[in-house]
């Protein structure tokens, strides 16, 4: 199966409206407000998601009346204003009534942070400061996900020195939040804090620069993020399978239940192999009218759709029609492919990567011709994809014949 390959594709000028998303957190002490200010400096529009949650419980709104309701009166001080302090430890090892709280802040906060971004300019870069981010599931609506990470000792001596909190009060702090881990393998953009802060400084303004103005220009414009023209491999990148579940969880909600599966495919999706540094997706659906209903929304993701009409080169001989769409995020190069379920283009897809996947041998042979075929002078893109089509062909045969003995189905 060959594939006339987006590189990423025609530059196209299809304006669209709306702002770039961005999701900022950072367990606490780990330095996500100094971030938050940076950018704001630069022009963002920060939306503070704690001050948010002050405002929505402020005396005199809904929000306090319930509270008061649920917690009873000994949540207020003296003179009948929220003791924030009694509240946060009447819930914070309590379980059920910290879901109780959340249940009455973060529906209002959602709300109120939907609108200031729609009031935001079209051409702003929106950046939510959400301390709960990953724990309560909101990567996937965010065209991209910064996470500001420091080490414990760091973040327990920062807490002492600027908020007076006891070294057994900030690791419990940091106890009852999520686990660095589970945060990195949400980041799309990974800020190490250990530093000074001129050195975040400096990492922020980079980032800015070049990867999120440019990302919200594109995207803006209908443009996908330039790519070199060169056929260009990359080490296996072990990686690759958590970038890609990332993006199959904001594609997923982009396209609902338009979409049968999404799919990781490619060489990205094969470990040890060699590839291009490029996560491709499939997006099976009923229909290429529904495909392109599709490719529509992947603006929510941080996708373009690419004009004209793009095909798979099946093993037939035909050309099965598929729309296409490409990153608009400079940082991270990604094709869509919308493809037919049923279609030999979805099968032939799946059917490589698995065979490829449980075939260790074949991978060392893939891997050495795409380095041979790469290694050519002034090799492009479109010749390296081409050059590789007879050993696709090939290696389809060899899998239809692991597929029966596996019984395997796509």
């Amino acid at each position: 199966m060959a594939v006339t390959e987006p590189a990423c594709c025609p530059a196209s000028r299809w304006l669209t409206g709306g702002v770039l998303r961005v999701g900022l957190t950072g367990g606490i002490g780990a330095g996500k407000s100094e971030v938050a200010r940076r950018l704001a400096g630069h022009g963002a529009v920060v939306v503070d998601a704690d001050r948010l949650a002050r405002d929505v419980i402020a005396p005199g709104t809904d929000g306090f009346r319930e509270v008061v309701d649920r917690f009873g009166p000994a949540v207020l001080d003296s003179s009948g204003e929220l003791d924030r302090d009694a509240l946060a430890r009447m819930v914070f090892e309590d379980e059920p009534a910290r879901r109780r709280l959340e249940g009455l802040i973060h529906p209002r906060v959602r709300a109120r942070t939907g609108e200031l971004t729609a009031a935001a300019p079209p051409d702003a870069i929106v950046v939510n400061d959400v301390p709960l981010l990953v724990e309560v599931g909101l990567a996937p609506t965010y065209q991209l996900v910064m996470v500001v990470e420091a080490a414990e000792p760091v973040r327990v001596a920062r807490l002492a020195r600027d908020r007076a909190m006891a070294e057994d009060q900030v690791r419990a702090r940091i106890r009852s939040q999520t686990s660095d881990p589970a945060r990195r393998a949400a980041a799309d953009v990974l800020l190490t804090n250990d530093g000074d802060r001129a050195d975040l400084h400096a990492a922020v303004d980079r980032l800015w620069r070049d990867r999120l103005v440019p990302y919200e220009g594109n995207l803006r414009a209908g443009e996908p993020a330039p790519r070199s023209r060169r056929a260009a491999l990359a080490e296996p990148d072990p990686t690759w399978p958590e970038q890609a579940s990332r993006l199959l969880a904001r594609i997923g909600r982009a396209a609902g239940e338009l979409a049968l599966r999404v799919e990781h495919v490619g060489s990205t999706s094969v470990p040890a192999l060699a590839a291009k540094d490029v996560i491709d997706v499939q997006v099976v659906v009923g229909d290429l009218p529904t495909a392109a209903r599709v490719a529509a929304g992947l603006r929510e993701a941080g996708l373009v759709t690419m004009p004209g009409q793009w095909h798979d080169l099946g093993r037939d001989g035909r050309e099965h029609r598929k729309v296409v769409a490409c990153n608009a995020d400079p940082g991270r190069a990604v094709n869509v492919h919308l493809r037919e379920v049923g279609s030999a283009a979805w099968r032939d897809a799946l059917l490589l990567r698995d065979w490829l996947r449980a075939t260790p041998e074949a991978v060392v042979e893939y891997a050495a011709l795409k380095r041979e075929l790469a290694g050519q002078p002034h090799e492009s893109i479109d010749a390296y994809a081409s050059r590789k089509t007879p050993w696709i062909g090939s290696a389809l045969a060899r899998a239809d014949r692991w597929a029966a003995g596996a019984q395997w189905r796509p």
